[in-house]
This record gives structure tokens, C-alpha cells and sequence, in this order.
């Protein structure tokens, strides 16, 4: 691994958790460029820029204020940084015109991170939407499952 992949890893985990894990809103700066695009962004949030990243932490705290993100694998090829977390938290407020519904839980997540001057650019990420909407009482569970 090269040292700008080394230096990418270092530079993706200390904004990551300091933003998402304590709602520093602060460290989003440090965290995402002024030309970030976030491919994944929740249904009437914005996509580009450090807005975007202050206005799904503020409703993700807002929804979840228990929010904890641990960084379960960090990998960074070229200027690319791939993690795999589990999110968790309580639903005590509303969450995309879901009332709060009092229910904890825990969701996988991948995020790829494309980095440049050691900030992010682009992201992209894979979610289990499905798991945390039935683990929320959305969806129900299928009768085999229960």
C-alpha cells in the first residue's frame, strides 16, 4: 500500500467518528471537500458539498440521538477509502416521516470514499434499508422470520 492510500486511511477516521459519532459539525469541513458529491443522500437532503454531509448528521442525530458508528474495516486503494460499519442507535425522533417508534437498531453499512487532498469527493454506499425498516416496526417481518 502506498503512503497517500496509508495517509488517506489516517486522514478518513478521526472526521468520520468525531462528525457522525459526536455530531461535531465542526470536522465537517476536515472531513468533505467544497465539490463533494454524496450519491447516497437521504430523500430531500441536498447531494454536493459539506451542507449536504451537516444536514444528514443533523437529521440522523436528530432521529437517533444515541448515533454511534464504529469502523469495522478500513481499506484504501489508490484514492479510494472502502469501510464496512455497523451503525446504531434508538429511533427516539422522526426519521424520514417516520414517527419515532422507541426501537434500537443495528445496521451494515459499506462506504466508498473517493479522497483528493485528503477530503472526500465523491461517496457512494451500500445500506441494509430493509433490515432497519423492519427493525424499526415499518416493514414487518415475515412470518417464517419471527
Amino acid at each position: 500500500m502506498s503512503t497517500s492510500e496509508e495517509e488517506n486511511k489516517a486522514l478518513y477516521r478521526p472526521p468520520f467518528e468525531g462528525v457522525f459519532n459526536q455530531g461535531n459539525l465542526a470536522l465537517v469541513d476536515d472531513l468533505v471537500a467544497p465539490d463533494y458529491l454524496n450519491h447516497e443522500e437521504p430523500l430531500g437532503t441536498k447531494s454536493r458539498g459539506s451542507d449536504s454531509t451537516r444536514q444528514i448528521v443533523r437529521m440522523l442525530c436528530t432521529a437517533f440521538p444515541d448515533l454511534h458508528i464504529t469502523i469495522e474495516d478500513l481499506v484504501a486503494e489508490r484514492n479510494t477509502v472502502a469501510s464496512r460499519v455497523a451503525m446504531s442507535g434508538t429511533h427516539l425522533g422522526p426519521f424520514q416521516g417516520i414517527p419515532p417508534a422507541g426501537r434500537s437498531f443495528q445496521q451494515a453499512r459499506m462506504h466508498f470514499v473517493r479522497v483528493r487532498d485528503g477530503k472526500a469527493i465523491e461517496h457512494r454506499a451500500v445500506r441494509d434499508d430493509l433490515g432497519l425498516m423492519r427493525q424499526l416496526g415499518v416493514i414487518p417481518m415475515p412470518a417464517h422470520e419471527h
